[in-house]
């Protein structure tokens, strides 16, 4: 599902480098059509690769600005059209092909092995030649106010062909992931960032090394919600930037699906917790055993709203985010033009706003997880010892 989806699958990026001083939409619009999508329908190429209207999947011209820019939002989809020849097609094909080549040159047993590696790719590029490309899009908006990028896909190949092609594109710009301890930084004022950069357990800002040495921080996340789910202790405040007015109440409760993971004797464990959950026995019984949440099913409301989501613990990646669904008064009188942003511009206010109570949530936590008056969970842990 696209960023237009009542529910989508989202990780975010910050911009990271310096943007033109002036005539911001007109240098987007010049690096997105350098590098627009090519079709390869017509020929034997394996994969192709580039930008498209977010949309329409089929269209690659970013001469108007109208086409990508949207109030303070940059909009596009990353197209990648691919060919794929079944392992037993080609097992097939490329067996005949031997036998033909043996049948002309009687003298040979076998074919050899250079000779097999050239009938080899011959055979696959006249398969690829006959098959039809599958096009998959994945829609971005950029948001040009803050410089967060959030891009609709959790899969990690596609995340990096996505981090490489707005390299590529962008000259002097890149993506940084934003991760738990970064988005964690740009919530807190000075003394909490200074508070968590003395928490902090990696050796150095790379964002790997961030994620992998401060899973610390998304297992205490989740495992206190469970705690403030348990004591009905749901209501909270908006107090991050967003759309919602600050101070205005909202819930959050974990609930349906949690999963754990943790060391055991026969290397890493997960147990799924599924379905409605009352008393969390479950989940408290694996706590205890030095398990912790990777990952759990968050629901957050404010009035008649409800915002739905998976939230990956370990990188703060956000599945199956369900936001409230687009309600837009008809008239025959809007163009279709004027309706799609108006479209557009409300899904982004419903997505934004539940972020915003996401990060208001979290902003909670870390100033308990922070202060002094931090305890650690009586059961399950720290997660010092609970992973490797």
């Amino acid at each position: 599902m696209g960023l237009l989806a009542n529910t989508v699958s989202i990780c975010q990026f910050t911009v990271v480098g310096a943007l033109p001083a002036d005539n911001l939409l007109e240098w987007a619009g010049n690096r997105l059509q350098q590098h627009a999508f090519q079709s390869i329908e017509g020929g034997s190429e394996e994969q192709s690769v580039g930008w498209v209207q977010l949309d329409d999947f089929e269209a690659t011209d970013f001469a108007l600005p109208g086409s990508y820019s949207r109030d303070h939002y940059l909009t596009f989809s990353l197209r990648r059209d691919r060919r794929r020849v079944p392992a037993g097609l080609l097992k097939a094909h490329l067996e005949r092909a031997e036998q033909q080549f043996l049948a002309e040159h009687p003298g040979l047993q076998r074919v050899p092995k250079p000779k097999r590696e050239e009938l080899r790719e011959a055979v696959r590029g006249a398969l690829l030649a006959r098959t039809l490309p599958v096009p998959a899009t994945f829609d971005a908006v950029w948001d040009t106010r803050t410089g967060r990028l959030t891009l609709a896909t959790l899969n990690s190949q596609v995340v990096e062909l996505f981090e490489n092609l707005f390299k590529t594109s962008f000259d002097g710009l890149r993506l940084i992931a934003v991760h738990p301890m970064a988005r964690a930084a740009g919530l807190l004022d000075e003394a909490g960032r200074s508070a968590l950069a003395a928490a902090d357990r990696a050796a150095s800002d790379a964002v790997l090394e961030q994620i992998r040495d401060n899973l610390w921080l998304g297992w205490d996340f989740l495992r206190w919600l469970v705690d403030r789910t348990l004591d009905a202790s749901g209501r909270y405040r908006v107090q991050a930037d967003g759309p919602a007015q600050a101070g205005e109440d909202f819930v959050a409760y974990l609930n349906d699906r949690l999963v754990l993971s943790g060391s055991g004797d026969e290397g890493l464990q997960k147990i799924t917790a599924a379905g409605p959950q009352d008393r969390f026995d479950e989940v408290l019984a694996a706590l205890e055993t030095g398990k912790c949440i990777s990952e759990a099913t968050l629901y957050l409301e404010k009035g008649e709203w409800q915002w739905k989501l998976t939230l990956k613990g370990e990188t703060f990646q956000f599945g199956g985010f369900r936001c409230p669904g687009v309600k837009l008064e008809k008239d025959d009188l809007v163009d279709k033009d004027t309706e799609r942003q108006a479209i557009f511009l409300e899904r982004m206010y419903l997505l934004e706003s539940g972020l915003q109570l996401f990060d208001s949530l979290l902003l909670d936590f870390l100033q308990y997880r922070l202060g002094a008056d931090w305890q650690p969970p009586l059961t399950g842990s720290d997660a010092d010892a609970a992973m490797p």
